[in-house]
């Protein structure tokens, strides 16, 4: 059987007079490596996109993390200088994607951004800035030019007894790695808490009576995958669930 493939997010970043459409290697080697899938950009072009055509032809959707906010206009909030910036191709792209994705049953992994995609594309809000909530903690990544510090692993998460990720990763606590300053604020339909932070930061979520596996971490596993028991393991299972979707597919 050939291997299966997997949509991966896109960002739109100016560039050299041009509009690049880019996703950071570290998540297409995670794809490629960690669940053995072929990964193929989708260009964040809104509605002109035909998205089931593009899901018709696909196995998985793997929505990454970005340095963009999801805009909070699309949640019922205000939008802020300080809250951004924004990429409104790609929320254009990447929330009617996931809500389609979905629908299909077709295999999703959210992380990051990606995460509160999924969330807003659920009906879901998002807290933005929660460095600045008391009682939570501060979830950016440390100020350095290395990746390996900005990545490096920051605080353990609570499994939730009896879920999905309980299901991948066992039910002991573990630790993460922290990039981010928005949370989930109030879950969309059919959302379920798999993992929590120590001060109440929702840290993964799946998707309850979905058709197809829907699994989605506020942490960047795709950093640590080849050496980090837990990233290799939440690829490993993304991995099964595109193969497993993929036969099904194609009638194998």
């Amino acid at each position: 059987m050939t291997k299966p493939l997997v949509l991966v997010t896109a960002d739109v970043k100016a560039l050299d007079g041009y509009n690049w459409h880019a996703a950071v290697s570290t998540y297409l080697q995670a794809v490629l490596k960690g669940s053995d899938a072929i990964p193929m950009i989708l260009p964040s072009l809104g509605p002109d996109l035909d998205l089931d055509a593009a899901l018709d032809q696909v196995d998985g959707v793997l929505a990454t993390g970005s340095r963009s906010n999801v805009n909070p206009q699309l949640y019922g909030r205000e939008p802020t200088e300080e809250n951004g910036p924004y990429d409104p191709d790609r929320d254009a792209t990447t929330m009617p994607l996931l809500k389609r994705a979905v629908d299909r049953g077709v295999p999703v992994f959210a992380i990051c951004r990606g995460m509160q995609e999924l969330n807003v594309a659920l009906g879901g809000t998002l807290l933005t800035e929660i460095q600045a909530i008391e009682g939570r903690k501060d979830h950016r990544a440390p100020v350095s030019e290395h990746q390996e510090e900005r990545f490096r692993i920051a605080h353990p998460v609570e499994v939730t007894s009896g879920g999905s990720l309980e299901q991948v990763l066992g039910a002991e606590p573990f630790e993460v790695n922290s990039l981010h300053r928005q949370a989930l604020g109030e879950l969309g339909n059919g959302l379920t808490v798999e993992a929590l932070a120590e001060d109440g930061t929702i840290e993964a979520v799946s998707l309850t009576d979905s058709p197809g596996y829907v699994l989605a971490t506020q942490w960047h596993p795709e950093y640590w995958v080849a050496t980090d028991g837990p990233s290799k393991k939440l690829f490993a299972a993304f991995g099964d669930a595109v193969r497993a979707y993929r036969q099904k597919r194609l009638g194998l």
